[in-house]
């Protein structure tokens, strides 16, 4: 096969990737098995894949372009062809494709979708965005959200929430997020690390606020990471990692050869926070997540990592599940990383531009109150639970454990006022997600009087 039809290929996988997430029916969640099931060669999955989740970061600008482009829209069974013309626009604004490449490749994909009639028109559409672009570019982007990227109901829930620094959120979404190692201080200290690092030719720098993280200059395949096969340090956000500084001091010093504290995750997975906790105090973990298949990444991410924890699949927001798994012993520290919008990892996953709706921030506002409820029941006196979402929006965050705090007497705010990190949120503390820096993230510590 010629490089020419090869690209071809590359472009018309991408394009029956997108659709289903294109169409609000799936996420990009599965895309590396689904490259993989593709039969598409290895050398063209980075390809793929920067052309999917480029598609989904600027999708909400590349959609008018297409709407200014087009007659009329295409049909919903023609959603490949959509795809194919918004990767096009994709290939000319942001990648370094020669532009003659990406306008008659693109279209020749068409093809390879067994939709040939739809040759001419891509062709036509992307030529016409080459001829006119700084014009159609313009006239997009007389609307806020279509120039930053965001769909209009998210651009306006971030602005009410922050209306000082909407715009450096929504441009830090729009930005991939720098690749950042946890390192396993069971293992290895993180000077050593930084020097391995510095060894193998990999650039990298300590993190400001967690203790155990590095960030590298620039991302990495984890097979070129020294010792990650062998455990010594995992892929985290310095936000996540940030989990285990807050529960510290309920943990701090509490193992012994005869008893460990017992600590519960309640949603577990893919289970970096569990691992870290592990690494750190050695508690008597039980980690839980709703979703089997998610829980077997978290039993994945500990044997790596050579981690013993009590793993279940379970709701823990549903009290009738608890005779399942629950022995009835209530748990001295219980990390609640609740479900939410994920709007401060936007960056990472820019599907959620296209997957979340308005409608789920009260859906998941209602199963953080549940869940809060559900596990506090399970906290000894005297114990504490660390709430925590990757989330930038109030109502999952400040707002949830003010309500909270409303309807549960015997609870009491415990974060310290002091942190080196985040700003004030409510009773909790707020990261905001910063271009080259930490993800978005919110923290709250509860403390169950005895």
């Amino acid at each position: 096969m010629n490089t020419s039809a090869r690209s071809a290929n590359a472009r018309a996988v991408a394009a029956r990737l997108l659709v289903p997430v294109l169409n609000g029916q799936g996420s990009l969640a599965s895309l590396e098995a689904d490259l993989a099931a593709s039969g598409i060669a290895e050398r063209d999955r980075g390809f793929v894949k920067a052309l999917c989740y480029g598609v989904c970061r600027h999708h909400p600008r590349l959609d008018a372009l297409a709407g200014e482009l087009l007659r009329a829209p295409f049909k919903q069974r023609d959603s490949d062809i959509q795809a194919l013309l918004l990767a096009g626009l994709y290939q000319l604004l942001h990648m370094r494709v020669p532009p003659h490449a990406a306008v008659s490749e693109t279209a020749g994909a068409a093809k390879s979708l067994g939709k040939a009639w739809a040759t001419r028109v891509l062709n036509g559409c992307l030529r016409r965005f080459q001829r006119e672009s700084v014009a159609l570019q313009g006239k997009v982007d007389r609307d806020s959200a279509v120039a930053l990227n965001h769909p209009a109901w998210l651009l306006r829930e971030i602005r009410d929430a922050w209306p000082e620094q909407w715009r450096e959120i929504c441009e830090a979404n729009n930005e991939p997020g720098p690749m950042t190692l946890r390192v396993n201080r069971q293992r290895v200290t993180r000077d050593d690390y930084l020097a391995r690092l510095h060894d193998a030719g990999i650039a990298a720098t300590a993190c400001r606020f967690s203790s155990d993280g590095v960030q590298l200059d620039a991302p990495r395949d984890v097979r070129e990471i020294p010792g990650f096969t062998a455990g010594e340090a995992s892929v985290q956000d310095e936000s996540a990692q940030l989990c285990a500084d807050l529960l510290g001091p309920a943990l701090e010093g509490k193992a012994t050869a005869e008893r460990s504290p017992r600590v519960l995750d309640a949603c577990s997975a893919p289970g970096g926070k569990s691992a870290h906790l592990l690494e750190r105090f050695a508690p008597a973990l039980t980690a839980l997540d709703v979703d089997p298949a998610r829980l077997s990444r978290v039993e994945a991410t500990l044997e790596r990592l050579g981690l013993k924890a009590t793993l279940h699949a379970t709701d823990a927001s549903d009290v009738n599940a608890d005779a399942d798994w629950w022995d009835g012993v209530a748990f001295e520290a219980i990390l609640l990383d609740a479900p939410c919008s994920g709007t401060g990892v936007i960056r990472r996953h820019p599907d959620i531009k296209l997957t979340r709706r308005h409608a789920d921030i009260a859906e998941l506002a209602a199963l953080q109150s549940r869940l809060l409820d559900a596990s506090w029941a399970k906290l000894a006196p005297g114990g504490t639970l660390l709430y925590a979402t990757c989330s930038v929006l109030p109502r999952e965050n400040a707002e949830q454990i003010a309500a909270f705090l409303a309807r549960t007497p015997e609870a009491s705010a415990d974060l310290p006022t002091d942190l080196a990190w985040g700003q004030p949120a409510g009773v909790g503390r707020q990261l905001l997600p910063r271009v080259a820096g930490n993800d978005g993230f919110f923290y709250a510590r509860l403390i169950k009087r005895r």
